[in-house]
């Protein structure tokens, strides 16, 4: 360990997902490392992708999209980010308000969470709305760059109902979601946990399905930072790594899973009551379900930490599909170097930790649960499926959105 303390200012939401960098901070792992971590709450996705680009945070909890989108030039300030880590997988849900619950479950929604088949009665729900002449549903998203935004508009889309035509989608930040919801401001939202089973314990909503049931092993959030900052402290970067990754073995533990709750539900990090967090730590989303939703949230297992190229590539392509980005050699280039495993491997590698031997994957092409090479230990990945049966080959990313654009 280095004597020289370093400070960083790392920026993060109330989320569940922030988990992993609050362990680190709370729990003296970063002292072990010779970092002091400030933490400091925000209350948007926009205030920390402007902070991090102003060079207010050294690095922050950050929607997995957002890097991407600014190293393509996409955001209002131009600052090329990188991504040398995740930060889990999971960990969002799909909640509409009980009025329009009540609808789908009339047209045959089921109470488990089956994407396609809660897809279908809520397309039945639109279609007679729009024969009604009602006003389209209005959904909420936190970011328009998100793994929100663009697992709804996947899963939408896939069920037959056309996102920003059939819907409309709106922005708003995670911790207004439920009180919109209760106010009438919009008839649902994609958004991570704790956000829906605040909704549904407030009774102003129904969890519908989740990212999990949606794509299993998804990316949600990530470690950020600026390009040039990383490159100019390499040690730190590689030391601030290894405090994450020993926090994220700490969060995945089940023993730890009632302290981490009271831990989250402190004042200065979410703020509510531990019994509430729980819920979504355990996966206990779904009120019909009569078990855990599978790998509703990972913290480390499943190489949950590693930034694979693969998912830099799918959210590229849902950038694309959607209009947001240019197919183009050069913005396909600056998505894939824009996720960082070479500074991940070079961080923990000499900690013996299990790393992929390869930095992409065909995405959902694991039906169950499977050994694969790595260097050294044991590491296991999938189940990673989408709902809908496709996979997501990152060597063909034109043909994969040609593809969704013609079905």
């Amino acid at each position: 360990m280095s004597a020289k303390r370093h400070r960083l200012r790392l920026g993060f939401l109330p989320l569940l997902d922030a988990a992993v960098p609050i362990v680190a901070a709370a729990r003296g792992f970063a002292e072990d490392e010779g970092l002091e971590l400030d933490l400091v709450r925000e209350s948007s996705w926009a205030n920390i992708r402007d902070r991090i680009a102003i060079g207010h945070f050294e690095a922050a909890h950050m929607l997995a999209p957002m890097p991407i989108a600014a190293s393509l030039g996409l955001t209002p300030i131009d600052a090329p980010m990188v991504v040398p880590m995740a930060l889990g997988l999971g960990g969002n849900a799909v909640t509409v308000s009980i009025p329009v619950w009540q609808a789908m479950a009339d047209a045959g929604a089921p109470g488990d969470g089956d994407p396609a088949k809660v897809g279908a009665a809520l397309k039945a729900v639109i279609a007679e709305r729009a024969r009604r002449g009602a006003a389209a549903l209005r959904l909420g998203v936190v970011h328009p760059f998100s793994g929100h935004r663009y697992e709804l508009c996947y899963w939408l889309a896939a069920c037959g109902i056309e996102p920003e035509r059939d819907v409309a989608l709106t922005v708003l930040p995670p911790p207004l979601m439920a009180d919109a919801l209760a106010a009438g401001r919009i008839d649902g939202y994609c958004v991570g946990e704790p956000w829906n089973t605040v909704a549904a314990a407030e009774g102003a909503g129904r969890i519908v399905t989740t990212k999990a049931a949606i794509w299993r092993s998804s990316p949600e959030k990530v470690l950020g930072m600026r390009a040039d900052w990383a490159a100019e402290n390499r040690d730190t970067v590689a030391r601030l790594l290894a405090v994450l990754h020993r926090a994220s073995l700490w969060c995945e533990a089940p023993e730890n899973r009632g302290e981490l709750a009271a831990l989250l539900s402190e004042p200065a990090y979410l703020n509510l009551p531990a019994a509430r967090l729980l819920l979504g730590l355990n996966g206990a989303v779904m009120p019909a379900a009569a078990d855990a939703v599978p790998d509703f949230l990972i913290f480390a297992r499943k190489a949950a930490t590693f930034p694979w190229v693969s998912h830099a590539l799918w959210f590229f392509s849902q950038m694309v599909r959607w209009g947001q980005a240019p197919m183009s050699a050069e913005a396909l280039r600056a998505a894939r170097q824009t996720y960082r495993p070479d500074i991940y491997r070079a961080a923990l590698g000499p900690l013996g930790v299990p790393l992929p031997r390869v930095s992409a994957k065909v995405e959902g092409a694991l039906e169950r649960e499977m050994p694969v090479a790595s260097s050294s230990g044991r590491l296991t990945l999938g189940p990673d499926g989408f709902f809908d049966g496709l996979a997501f080959d990152p060597d063909a990313v034109e043909a994969y959105v040609a593809a969704l654009i013609r079905r």
